[in-house]
């Protein structure tokens, strides 16, 4: 992205692409959407970058795809801040959150973990978040640095012991 996308219309888009303005609408609601629907991919790089080890994960050092994931997003910071509000909102943050809770909470299940909603609601609420903050400038720190200590917060959020507690009442 050369542009931050409130400076970019509709129309220049069409024009640059070649299409009428009217398929871009049977496609997507507006360039927001266009924008998140592109960056999809880059969710789904980020829900496997987080899920991408097996048996027992290095504590302090992050997987290689989280490393790269993060060098990538400093590449689009713009589009990322443009998407994200900080603490983890927005349209991209939402899909984020809902696709890396999902992840997260599928593998502790098949896993057995305890407590596999409450540890992947925290997973993709600490990992939303956290991205959001860095990219609004919130967090400074290096991609190489932010990676190393998201990868912390998670391994520590796996490994906290929440289970045997008495359950109360469902909600």
């Amino acid at each position: 992205m050369t542009r931050p996308l409130e400076q970019v219309s509709v129309a220049a888009l069409v024009g640059r692409a070649g299409i009428a303005r009217a398929t871009f609408y049977l496609h997507h609601r507006g360039l927001e959407a266009l924008a998140v629907d592109a960056c999809a991919g880059l969710v789904r790089e980020a829900v496997d970058a987080l899920h991408a080890w097996r048996g027992v994960p290095d504590p302090v050092n992050p997987l290689p795809a989280l490393l790269g994931f993060f060098a990538g997003a400093a590449d689009h910071v713009a589009l990322y801040r443009a998407l994200l509000t900080p603490g983890g909102g927005g349209p991209l943050g939402g899909v984020l959150h809902r696709e890396l809770r999902e992840r997260s909470r599928s593998e502790r299940a098949l896993a057995g973990a305890p407590e596999p909603d409450l540890v992947a609601s925290a997973v993709a609420a600490t990992f939303a978040g956290t991205l959001a903050d860095w990219a609004h400038g919130l967090i400074d720190a290096t991609p190489d640095r932010i990676a190393h200590l998201v990868w912390r917060l998670l391994v520590a959020l796996h490994r906290t012991p929440v289970g045997g507690l008495p359950s109360g009442p469902a909600r």
